[in-house]
């Protein structure tokens, strides 16, 4: 059973010196799409949740935004730690609720989930600035999903993609995280191409309790990828990341896709092929400066410079840090 509580924050809006965006925005601390290979389920070190991760969420209540036109121009991240669309914003509402509060500002939201409920707010979000909507995507293969996360099935992923992409929103499918051996990039490239502006793909990360979690499934299921895996997660052998790399630059060569690394700066127009975004060497991540300070292809990452306050960052898979939450 779920564990559901209401907090009051000061503020949704966390502002960042990261390069993520100028702010981090989750409506919610938890989430009930427990991905088995969630990089945030560290956070409940620093919210003292005893539960499961998947088995709690707290509801965030902040004071009405009166002034939100001091957003103008800045960019919110919705989604570092958390899916501002699970099912349970079906109920609350609290990310519709800040959409209204922000809409007008001239603001710009970037959004990533796995759901369809942010069909609902398509009208809302198509109204700001420079919108984007990203769509976790790892496997066309639903039993391999449901192992994974209590997401939304793949097709209504693509479908809510499709929708977005039709009313001219940016659309991004991120192919994350990609399990060796397991996950069919080009398969779902193709599945995707013709609905989406950006293609991510990020290599699956392992550490933390997860590690173990995620190693043991793949005994217990693959146990032929058995060596791959001790390979790369334990003897640190990149090899099968760097033929990936060339696997799908000869792919994407023969499909007609744009292909680059550690860069999502550049950006295709509806109706172009979508670019495809290597980021399997974050090592490699430097800060590029565009017009604005930071690059987009910069927007989920940060420099060497290391931040020491647990609460206002997290790491992603590729253990990237991000901003997290108020409280």
């Amino acid at each position: 059973m779920i564990k559901i509580q209401d907090i009051e924050v000061k503020s949704v809006m966390t502002k960042s010196n990261l390069p993520v965006a100028d702010f981090s925005v989750n409506p919610y601390v938890g989430c009930t799409h427990a991905c088995k290979y969630c990089y945030a389920s560290f956070m409940k070190r620093f919210t003292n949740h005893s539960e499961p991760w998947g088995e709690f969420i707290d509801v965030k209540y902040w004071p009405e935004i009166k002034n939100a036109k001091k957003y103008a121009g800045k960019e919110a991240f919705f989604g570092s730690v958390t899916d501002c669309y699970q099912p349970y914003e079906a109920k609350y509402k609290r990310t519709r609720t800040l959409l209204e509060q922000l809409q007008g500002s001239g603001i710009s939201v970037s959004i990533a989930t796995k759901s369809d409920l942010v069909l609902r707010d398509l009208d809302l979000i198509k109204t700001f600035p420079h919108a984007r909507v990203s769509w976790s995507i790892n496997t066309l293969d639903e039993s391999f999903r449901r192992e994974m996360d209590r997401g939304v099935s793949i097709e209504r992923r693509l479908e809510a993609m499709r929708q977005f992409y039709k009313a001219g929103v940016e659309t991004t499918c991120f192919i994350s995280p990609i399990f060796p051996g397991i996950t069919d990039v080009e398969a779902i490239i193709r599945k995707a191409k013709d609905c989406c502006n950006l293609v991510w793909m990020e290599n699956l990360n392992l550490r933390g309790d997860y590690k173990g979690k995620i190693l043991a499934w793949i005994h217990e299921y693959h146990p032929e990828l058995d060596t791959l895996y001790h390979d790369i997660y334990t003897k640190k052998d990149r090899s099968y990341w760097m033929e990936l790399d060339m696997q799908m630059r000869a792919f994407c060569e023969a499909e007609g896709l744009p292909y680059v690394r550690n860069d999502d700066s550049v950006r295709s127009r509806h109706g172009q092929p979508p670019v495809v975004v290597n980021y399997f060497f974050h090592e490699e991540i430097v800060n590029r400066v565009n017009e604005r300070g930071w690059s987009n292809g910069d927007c989920y990452f940060l420099s060497k410079k290391r931040n020491t306050d647990p609460g206002s960052s997290c790491r992603t898979s590729l253990g990237l840090r991000l901003p997290m939450y108020n409280t």
